[in-house]
């Protein structure tokens, strides 16, 4: 679901209006309201846990049980509900993280960020603290490349990985992933499910991968948004202070419009 310089720049799927499909769990309601108190300024520095968050493992935890109807890539949350996901991909990256971090405290915004595995083996200390300020982590790959276009052992591999480091670093599994540049096929929904997770799309991208200025990335988001959209950004692959730039005008924005935020359930 993410496009960085490293993806095709080819149009996500159209989002379905029976996402997610029928049984499977709906966002939590008691999401934290647009402009709640974010998590304290006073976040546990890099490398340390937060109170009452899990203690990071020696060993990844065991993968959850994927049921058939979770194996369909999501691509919208309920569109009934004034609600938006956020979600940033292709970090960590020292550079742009913490100015994404500052930004989502600042506006108290749970976000999900799907990280690459080779990022997070270099930045331990930032997916710990990206954990411990309560966002979501989620599974992009080890190394970035078109999932859809590996055999099944490579696959598994490059989520396998991931799966294994982030569990580690967290102490929690990574239930959800994402397929650079959008890139599914059979044989990565069943070895995404068989690892555990489920994959999330997204319906709304202002295409910040490709630097196109800061106003342009900020228009596409306010164009494209709408009830129930996952908001597809990034914090790393490249220069994203545009990206950081145009979210300083849209979060607010949000906000104003009366928007609320969630991460994906489970």
């Amino acid at each position: 679901m993410s496009l960085s310089p490293t993806e095709s720049p080819t149009p996500a799927p159209a989002p379905s209006s029976a996402v997610p499909a029928t049984g499977t769990p709906a966002p939590s309601s008691a999401v934290p309201a647009a402009g709640t108190p974010a998590p304290s300024s006073a976040a546990p520095a890099a490398g340390t846990t937060a109170p009452g968050s899990p203690a990071p493992s020696a060993a990844a935890p065991s993968p959850r049980v994927v049921t058939a109807a979770e194996s369909r890539p999501v691509y919208e949350l309920d569109a009934g509900r004034k609600v938006v996901a956020i979600t940033v991909d292709d970090g960590p990256d020292p550079r742009y993280t913490p100015a994404v971090l500052a930004l989502l405290d600042q506006y108290g915004i749970r976000a999900s960020f799907f990280l690459i595995g080779e990022n997070a083996d270099a930045h331990p200390d930032l997916v710990r603290e990206v954990a411990a300020r309560g966002h979501h982590i989620a599974n992009h790959s080890w190394s970035h490349p078109d999932l859809s276009g590996l055999s099944a052992a490579k696959v598994r591999d490059e989520l396998g990985r991931t799966c294994e480091l982030l569990g580690r670093l967290t102490g929690r599994a990574p239930t959800w992933f994402r397929a650079p540049g959008g890139g599914w096929s059979p044989t990565v929904l069943k070895v995404g499910a068989e690892l555990g997770m489920r994959p999330m799309a997204w319906s709304v991208d202002p295409q910040d991968w490709a630097t196109p200025g800061t106003d342009v990335i900020t228009k596409r988001l306010e164009k494209e948004l709408r009830p129930g959209a996952i908001v597809l950004t990034h914090d790393g692959g490249g220069d994203r202070s545009q990206t950081v730039a145009a979210l300083k005008t849209f979060l607010p924005l949000l906000i104003d419009s009366g928007y609320r935020f969630t991460a994906p359930p489970g």
